[in-house]
Order: structure tokens, then C-alpha cells, then sequence
């Protein structure tokens, strides 16, 4: 009677089993299981998903029951062993995880991808572009933090790059030069790709990722000024960039076709970069920053700098993009009293896991992705 209910339950039907596991060859994970006795907990006659193909916005719209295929499955599993890596790392080099608040009152990387709250009625709030600002404070306070939470960008983009909601890492180091945090950077992506090639080979194996390709990830990451990438670019058979823009992503993937591991670009024009990046010293229309862009085509996966630590420059460059003053006397205090070099880093960590992972576009990265025209379910 057992064995009839469950030949005829279709696709996700619940069952409890209780009998013996036995090592069997020929079984298709290396074992089988002799029934003792089990119940059938619910039939379902027809599942949404059939094993037919389905495109993209059939399965987003039925993300909760997409989750349970097997490459669903291997993608979540790479998200958590990144994750874990990523705690561990900091852990392990005397880091502390400090919450930067979710809801804030300004822009941390311009205002024209805000999203705004009404708070209460009394004024306007904002879901967060970034935890920078505030890891900066604890930085200040602590030495060595990091933050690790969701951001969100109202960008009306429909890349394959981009989510309004996604995760970020973001570690903020008190004495720290912008070449600290630049190996700091590399050494997080080296020790992130290693635990993954140890702990998920068989969701690897799942998802036909070229694995060769990761093992690449050794160290020693190329490196060139943004004028140095500039010229390349200009002299690039095909290349649309103009000298001064900021890269786009077909500029990345040329850059970053040209070598295997991540390449790291730094001093960009100010003009292109936020608010709060030290001034080059040597040249002033330039900043201390640095952009990692990952290879195969994945684009910017950490964003970094040294941060402005004198007040007076900072204000004017407050004032030059042309941000309300009023709401950064709290931010402009850490200048006041106490300030010192800083430097830190965003990470994103959809971005990060789609490339390790090999998938073409970063929404099946997150569980339940939000983009401009998917907010369910």
C-alpha cells in the first residue's frame, strides 16, 4: 500500500522514511535505503514546475518552489560557504562586525538612486546605498570592523549586473593606506575562492563550472592606473570609451579579458568617484581608489579607497556634489575630533558568488532577488 501511494504522488510530494541505509553501486549517490515502513504526509498531483523548460520570468515569479532544483540548490550553498568565509576571514585578522543602520537620512553615493521612506510624517528617510559612513565611525572606535548587511540602489538599470537590493560587505580600517586595503581585497577574494574549491565541489560539479578557471585565483593580482586602462581602452579595436567617462561594463570586460585573476584599477578622476575619497596627492584631480573587476565578464566586484580625513577638503567636497551639509555634521565630527588615515572597501556579494558559481546573470545569485520589475514574490 506504501509503495502504491508513493509510484502514484507526483513531483514534491512529502514522505517519511524509516529503514536501513545500505552502500549500493549502482544507486545514484552511492547508497540506497531498505524500507522499513514510511507515510505518505502529501500528495501533490501537479507541481508548477514541470521538467520542461521555463523562462526566466516563469521561474522568478515562482522563485519559492525554483529554490528546490538542484542548481537552485548548489548556488545557495555557494552564497553560504562565501559568506562563511568572508566572517571567518575577519575573524580570524581581529575584525568586528559593527551594523550600520538600514535607514538613514542622506545619500552616501549620490542621490539620484534613493530610495525614499516617509518617516512618520516629520521627515524623509532612506534605505541605505551603503554602510560606509557608519563603519568609518566604528572604525574611529574599534580599529578594524567590518559591516555586512542589504543596500539598495534605485538604479533603472535591467543588466545582468544589477539588483536594488543586494548584500555588501564593507570593511573600514583606521591607519590604513589605500595599498593596505587593496591587498587586503586581494587577499579576501584568494581566501574566498580556495574555501569555496574545498567545500563546494559537488555544487560546482552541479553546475558545470569550470573549475580550472578558479584555481587560476592565486594571488598577485594585475594592476593598472585608470589611465593606464584609459589607453588601453582608447587604442582597443571596437572600444566606444571616451577619456574622462567613467568604465562601463564593456570597457571591464576588455580590461579584464586580458588576464585571468581580478584586476585592480586605481586612481581615478575625481569627477567620476564619491564624495569622500582622498585626493591624490601627486595629482590632484585624481583620488586614492581602487575598483577589483573580476574576469569572464562579471565587472566590479569590490570598490575601495582612502578616505578624506581632513575636514575642510572634506566639506568642500561635500559642497562641490552638491550634498545638503546639514546632514553629514555628524560624519564631518569624525573629522573634528580624532580623525586619523582610513581606508576600506565594498564588497558585493551577489556579484562574488554569480562569478565563482558561473551563472549569467546575478539575480539567481540571491534567494529572492529584487529588481526594477521583480519585487515578488
Amino acid at each position: 500500500e506504501l509503495f502504491e501511494a508513493i509510484a502514484t504522488a507526483g513531483q514534491e510530494s512529502s514522505l517519511t522514511l524509516t529503514g536501513d541505509v545500505q552502500a549500493d553501486d549502482r544507486a545514484p549517490g552511492g547508497f540506497e535505503i531498505k524500507v522499513r515502513d514510511g507515510q505518505v504526509l502529501q500528495v501533490v498531483e501537479e507541481f508548477p514546475i514541470s521538467p520542461k523548460e521555463h523562462g526566466p520570468d516563469f521561474l522568478l515569479s515562482r522563485r519559492h518552489l525554483w529554490l528546490r532544483s538542484k542548481r537552485q540548490w548548489a548556488i545557495m550553498r555557494i552564497r553560504d560557504a562565501v559568506i562563511t568565509s568572508i566572517r571567518n576571514f575577519f575573524d580570524e585578522r581581529g575584525f568586528i562586525c559593527v551594523d550600520s543602520p538600514i535607514l538613514t537620512p542622506s545619500a552616501c553615493e549620490g542621490t539620484s538612486t534613493l530610495f525614499e521612506v516617509d518617516y512618520f510624517g516629520d521627515e524623509k528617510a532612506y534605505l541605505t546605498q551603503s554602510g560606509q559612513l557608519y563603519a568609518e565611525a566604528t572604525a574611529a572606535a574599534f580599529g578594524k570592523v567590518y559591516c555586512f548587511g542589504p543596500t539598495f540602489r534605485a538604479e533603472k538599470s535591467k543588466t545582468r549586473r544589477h539588483l536594488t537590493e543586494f548584500w555588501m560587505l564593507e570593511p573600514e580600517v583606521a591607519f590604513a593606506s589605500l595599498e593596505d586595503v587593496m591587498q587586503l581585497g586581494e587577499d579576501l577574494i584568494v581566501r574566498i575562492v580556495q574555501d569555496v574549491l574545498r567545500r563546494r565541489q559537488p555544487e560546482l560539479e552541479a553546475l558545470e563550472r569550470d573549475v580550472s578557471l578558479l584555481e587560476r585565483i592565486q594571488g598577485g593580482f594585475p594592476r593598472m592606473t585608470y589611465d593606464e586602462a584609459s589607453k588601453i581602452l582608447l587604442e582597443h579595436p571596437g572600444s566606444e570609451f571616451v577619456a574622462g567617462d567613467d568604465f562601463g561594463a564593456p570597457d571591464e570586460s576588455i580590461l579584464s579579458g586580458m588576464h585571468d585573476q581580478p584586476v585592480m584599477i586605481t586612481h581615478y578622476p575625481k569627477a567620476v568617484k564619491s564624495f569622500y575619497m582622498k585626493e591624490d596627492p601627486e595629482n590632484p584631480t585624481n583620488v586614492l581608489c581602487m575598483d577589483m573587476i573580476a574576469p569572464e565578464g562579471v565587472g566590479e566586484i569590490i570598490g575601495g579607497s582612502q578616505r578624506e580625513e581632513n575636514l575642510d577638503v572634506l566639506m568642500a567636497s561635500i559642497e562641490k556634489h552638491e550634498l545638503p551639509m546639514e546632514e553629514f555634521g555628524w560624519y564631518l565630527d569624525l573629522r573634528r575630533f580624532g580623525s586619523v588615515p582610513h581606508s576600506g572597501f565594498g564588497l558585493g556579494l551577489e556579484r562574488v558568488v554569480g562569478w565563482i558559481a558561473g551563472i549569467e546573470h546575478v539575480r539567481e545569485a540571491a534567494p529572492f532577488p529584487r529588481m526594477m520589475a521583480r519585487i515578488r514574490p
